[in-house]
């Protein structure tokens, strides 16, 4: 299976295909992470690609896996990203008729 790309290896992808320089490119990256991390509470879409959105998982029971001994897992947000169904069909491919 091929490796996943680098961020090096995806700032000079865009530098190229783009024709701007690496530093722009990566540039671009970084605030495009800031600006996700900081959109992040109200939904953050990425068009074509998905959304980042904040989920409220509730309490609940699980094991712990080496003595077997059951815990209590507490509530907590987490981050999830929603694949938009656009890439997921890009990508999986549609369904045929």
């Amino acid at each position: 299976m091929a490796k996943p790309m680098t961020k090096a290896q995806t700032v000079t992808y865009f530098s190229d295909k783009l024709g701007v320089t690496r530093k722009i490119a990566a540039a671009f990256l970084d605030e495009q992470a800031k600006l996700a991390a900081k959109e992040a509470k109200n939904g953050f879409t990425i068009p074509g690609l998905g959304k980042l959105v904040l989920v409220n998982r509730k309490a609940r029971m699980g094991r712990n896996p080496q003595t077997g001994e059951a815990i209590k897992i507490a509530a907590r947000r987490v981050v999830r990203f929603r694949v938009a169904k656009a890439m997921k069909d890009s990508v999986l491919g549609g369904k045929k008729k």
